[in-house]
């Protein structure tokens, strides 16, 4: 199990995990941060030279799941992690990752009055030997502003404790209670187990009467995607696109998707690649549009796009995909990309 405690940059969570790891048995201390400062050491200066957050490496993502998996893997048990996370995405992506590995995350967030906020930060500064802030610059009074916008969705994620009145150790001991009794609750993101092996997947294209594709953000991972998933045991790749979008989306489809494309995805760590197959779904009414009902645990939304704005928002291995089987949809062919040419 994972205890991450979020909150505004100075809000003393690093102060709080040391406290908490002796009040809850066989706890580790893992601090993401230190994960960004050696990635910002061994990347050359042109990988950063555009970057202003570590947090925006998409390596660092995988490597705090990749780290907290390993340390839990050789130390069970529970892992204690204070890390500021303002973007949701990013929340998702990780969070997703941990739960592809079956590893449970307890959300905290550490929430001070502002003013309280802003006076420890200038305590922080003066020990640190520089000037009290006077309200220009300095990166932890910078991020305020994108704290206040991320509380909408990090207070409907996270147990929010007021720590304006308690010291680290008694804020430390408020969430061991929480974890003990459950109040902290499990995060309800929800991720089937990361692929051990190639995998066979099955997505479903549907569309508008304008004949925009619709797309759908998942919660687990980066980028857009269309509907769909891995092809179960057993499974016909048409009957696993109409239980993925049924699943995913609470559509019912009259009539078996047509397949459009089949293509080989090359295994590329950290992914294994395998057999994906790509069906048209037909279009959606206005109504049956309305109806989408989203599993809120695996996708954050939705949208009908044209193929120019798919470009800047598919992957480039799920956008070439998705623009050969627009293209074997007016020609009415199934194309298979593995050979390159059209069957039957």
């Amino acid at each position: 199990m994972i205890v991450w405690i979020n909150g505004a940059f100075g809000a003393g969570k690093t102060s709080t995990a040391n406290e908490l790891i002796d009040l809850i048995p066989n706890s580790t201390f893992y601090d993401p941060e230190a994960t960004g400062e050696h990635l910002c050491r061994l990347l050359p200066q042109k990988r950063l030279a555009d970057i202003t957050d570590f947090q925006d490496l998409p390596m660092w993502r995988r490597l705090v799941v990749d780290t907290a998996a390993a340390l839990l893997a050789e130390l069970p048990g529970v892992l204690v992690v204070p890390m500021t996370l303002l973007r949701q995405e990013y929340r998702d992506e990780i969070f997703g990752g941990l739960a592809s590995r079956r590893i449970p995350v307890r959300h905290v967030l550490l929430s001070p009055e502002e003013t309280i906020l802003r006076q420890r930060m200038a305590d922080r500064e003066r020990a640190a030997g520089g000037p009290p802030h006077s309200g220009g610059g300095g990166w932890a009074y910078d991020h305020i502003a994108p704290y206040r916008e991320a509380l909408a969705w990090i207070t409907g994620d996270a147990l929010t404790i007021d720590t304006s009145a308690l010291t680290p150790y008694e804020t430390a001991e408020r969430i061991a209670e929480a974890v003990r009794t459950g109040e902290a609750r499990e995060c309800g993101i929800v991720q089937s187990p990361q692929p051990r092996a190639e995998t066979v997947a099955s997505g479903v294209l549907l569309f508008d009467e304008q004949d925009r594709v619709l797309l759908v953000d998942p919660t687990y991972k980066p980028g857009w995607e269309v509907p769909g998933g891995v092809v179960e045991p057993g499974e016909a790749p048409a009957e696993a696109g109409i239980r993925e979008v049924a699943e995913e989306l609470g559509i019912t489809l009259a009539t078996a998707p047509k397949l459009l494309v089949v293509d080989w995805e090359a295994p590329e760590p950290p992914g294994y690649g395998g057999l994906r197959f790509l069906f048209d779904g037909g279009r959606l009414s206005p109504p049956d549009a309305a109806r989408l009902l989203l599993p809120v645990s695996e996708l954050r939304g939705w949208r009908f796009v044209t193929e120019e704005e798919a470009a800047s928002l598919l992957p480039p291995t799920r956008y070439e995909r998705l623009r050969w089987a627009l293209r074997a949809r007016e020609r009415g062919a199934v194309l298979n990309l593995e050979a390159g040419v059209p069957v039957g």
